[in-house]
């Protein structure tokens, strides 16, 4: 399980003092997977940084009950200077994994082809998110957290893979995702929440914080 404990944080924008969350409580339970609706410029960003472990709170507690993945989209990880390859390997012998398995696993899903042994720094912002996506399937990982739904490129072939991909780890894993459109959640959850003003609003079907959410944002 993934639990928040009374977590604070907050920051200051240069002009104002911006509140995250406010002595926020919520648990994430294996099995169930959970959405966020979050307006733009809301702070959902942060709070999947928290979840990760990216960043601290600056207060309360975050409990991690299990093993959790970076966000997807996250490049915090992979070094630019690195092929795809090299970082595949690297990232796999940090978790104990098989490094042969993870490269072949990215190779396949990326499609990148020649490009898989190029340095990241040459990458479009397309052909990063998908590697990265690739990189986060490869990892076994209890809960997956998506910032902002799927990666959306123009290759059709890997949107299909992704997608199948993640609708079959649904089976076996839990996936926290958080966006500011409901129809991304929709997919995928049925248990969701809102972040506004610091608080965060917990439902028990995403119809319900589609509700609020909808209220709030067209108030």
């Amino acid at each position: 399980m993934l639990e928040f404990r009374n977590v604070s944080k907050s920051f200051w924008t240069g002009t104002q003092h911006k509140v995250i969350l406010d002595r926020a409580s919520f648990r994430v339970d294996l099995g169930e997977s959970m959405g966020i609706l979050a307006p733009n410029g809301t702070g959902k960003t942060t709070v999947v940084n928290m979840m990760a472990g990216l960043e601290k709170p600056d207060e309360g507690e975050i409990i991690r009950g299990c093993k959790i993945s970076f966000p997807l989209g996250f490049m915090g990880g992979v070094i630019s200077k690195l092929s795809a390859m090299e970082n595949a390997r690297y990232i796999a012998r940090l978790y104990g994994l098989d490094p042969d398995y993870v490269e072949a696993f990215c190779r396949w899903l990326c499609g990148l082809e020649e490009y898989f042994d190029q340095p990241l720094g040459t990458y479009s912002a397309g052909m990063k998110s998908r590697f990265t996506f690739a990189l986060m399937l490869a990892l076994d990982f209890d809960i997956y957290l998506i910032d902002e739904g799927m990666p959306s490129t123009t290759d059709v072939e890997f949107n299909k893979k992704a997608a199948d991909l993640l609708r079959e780890r649904l089976r076996t894993t839990t996936i926290v995702i958080v966006s500011h459109q409901p129809e991304t959640l929709e997919k995928y959850c049925r248990k969701a929440a809102v972040l506004m003003h610091g608080q965060l609003h917990m439902f028990d079907s995403l119809e319900e914080a589609k509700q609020l959410y909808d209220y709030e944002t067209k108030s």
